[in-house]
């Protein structure tokens, strides 16, 4: 009888344990917005090309990146116009506004 009522209490103290754990949160993505970039030029995050600016100066690009410092820049042909090193901490958002280069 004794072994019976303490199979019992474990199994109930073992389902309270179970249904009492909560999802985890899933977490903030970490991104770069880049606004303000002239028309046509292209968007390097830390060296590679991640695309080109939109075709009016209304939209901003929002770049999935990894936590920790990043280098953003503008390049219009070969021409670096604006480079900025920014930190994006894990879960952030960090938005870069271009200051200068050529807009049509």
């Amino acid at each position: 009888m004794r072994v019976l009522v303490l199979a019992t209490l474990a199994c109930l103290s073992a389902c309270s344990w179970f249904g009492s754990r909560k999802p985890h949160p899933v977490p903030n993505p970490t991104e770069i917005i880049v606004t303000g970039a002239p028309v046509d030029s292209l968007v390097f995050i830390d060296g590679a090309q991640i695309g080109q600016a939109a075709a009016n100066n209304d939209q901003s690009q929002v770049l999935d990146v990894a936590a920790g410092t990043h280098t953003v820049e503008i390049h219009m042909g070969d021409r670096v116009v604006y480079r900025e090193d920014t930190y994006v901490g894990r879960g952030e958002r960090r938005v870069v506004i271009v200051k200068s280069g050529s807009s049509r």
